[in-house]
């Protein structure tokens, strides 16, 4: 019979020879996964999470996001009247979506002062976006986000914020999967290879 101490040293050494390899193997073999929660429910931002999460299903990635406070504006059935706000918006310059290239590439640095008392502001800012938007050839939000369903990510609504602004489900696409908590979200998060809050 040999010793026990020579038996823990070969087994030792055997794993510490086989087991990174079949780590690897494994990660290889893994579906990559990211969540993301969405906590504003404005034209341009609802970019990230849609173009994100769209982008990782298209790649085969698990995807879930979930939707909280503005966020949750999002997931409505109709998403048309989406607005950009400026207002309190340092890193957003303005540039006319048409004239001359000149024209074009000035960026219109409007103080926040002008921008809150001149009425229609954001109705104007809005519409420049989208023109931008259209002119770009961008997909539009409502595009991005039939793509997120098509590509099987997870839509998931934070059943808090439900009740907190008195939403009933049936003011929101049929495509969400689940309305959860905090609680529900956190592990899934945990879990996830990559966790981006937007």
């Amino acid at each position: 019979m040999s010793d026990p101490a020579d038996l823990d040293r070969l087994i030792n050494e055997r794993l510490d020879a086989l087991l990174p390899k079949k780590l690897a193997e494994l990660r290889e073999k893994q579906t990559p996964s990211m969540t993301i929660i969405a906590t504003k429910g404005t034209l341009d931002w609802a970019y990230p999470p849609f173009i994100l999460s769209s982008t990782a299903a298209a790649l085969g990635w698990n995807v879930s996001v979930f939707f909280t406070f503005y966020g949750l504006n999002l997931l409505k059935k109709d998403i048309s009247d989406l607005k950009v706000s400026p207002l309190g918006n340092p890193g957003m310059p303005m540039k006319m979506p048409f004239g001359p290239d000149w024209f074009k590439g000035i960026n219109w640095n409007i103080p926040n002062a002008v921008q809150a008392i001149v009425p229609g502001f954001e109705t104007v800012a809005t519409t420049l976006m989208k023109q931008t938007i259209h002119n770009k050839g961008v997909a539009g939000v409502q595009e991005l986000r039939n793509a997120c369903i098509e590509g099987g990510v997870n839509l998931i609504g934070c059943q808090m914020t439900v009740d907190l602004f008195g939403f009933t489900r049936e003011d929101f696409i049929p495509q969400v999967r689940e309305y959860c908590g905090a609680a529900t979200f956190l592990p899934m998060a945990r879990d996830a290879d990559v966790s981006l809050f937007i």
